[in-house]
């Protein structure tokens, strides 16, 4: 269990019960020191409540985010998150130029409990980031909130056009990719691992 992240079950996987505690809960955010530059700066919506009782990014069990890395050869072996994550792991993604953050801290049961104003007002924050760590590629995960958050109702999966996003970090390439939530049924591990393939393929290590 790391030290510098730690769960606040500590490393105990969380009861129904207490799951409701962390409603309105937070993440840590997985990122370097200001300045330094990221290979790769993922951006996830907002903390489900399993992701916020253990304090580690894409949690839940069955959320098929850490096997579609590990199936891409990214991060390996396959990350158990559901615990929170291992000192080993945290170390492993800082090694690779991985960082991990939300659009959105708060915690909810379900996404479509934000709002679209919130998703909205999340942009400016993500504009900053791009200044302050110049990753090569961010990779925001869900198309239907990157859809709220940038304004763009007929944006697709795969790369951005980010010519039109005022601030924007010409350096740093904008991707979606999709949610790899159980729910969604139109992907498989092996489908999410393609796209996380590309995704890292654009960078350099």
């Amino acid at each position: 269990m790391s030290t510098e992240h730690p769960s606040p079950l500590n490393g105990e996987r969380p009861t129904r019960d207490q799951l409701a505690g962390f409603i309105n809960g937070s993440l840590d955010d997985r990122l370097p020191l200001p300045g330094t530059a990221l290979r790769l700066l993922i951006v996830g919506i907002n903390p489900g409540l399993w992701t916020a009782a253990v304090n580690a990014p894409f949690a839940f069990p069955g959320n098929r985010f850490w096997p579609s890395l590990d199936r891409a050869g990214i991060v390996t072996p396959r990350v158990d998150a559901s615990r929170g994550l291992s000192d080993e792991v945290e170390a492993q993604l800082a090694a690779l130029g991985i960082g991990i953050t939300n659009l959105i801290g708060r915690a909810t049961a379900r996404a479509d409990e934000l709002t679209r104003q919130e998703l909205q007002d999340a942009l400016p924050r993500l504009i900053k980031l791009t200044h302050t760590y110049t990753p090569q590629t961010v990779a925001v995960v869900g198309i239907t909130a990157y859809r709220e958050a940038f304004s763009d109702r007929k944006a697709k999966v795969g790369q951005q056009d980010t010519s039109q996003i005022e601030g924007w970090n010409p350096a740093t390439q904008l991707w979606v990719v999709p949610q790899p939530s159980g729910l969604n049924a139109h992907e498989t591990v092996d489908s999410l691992a393609d796209t996380w393939r590309r995704v890292w393929e654009t960078t350099r290590s």
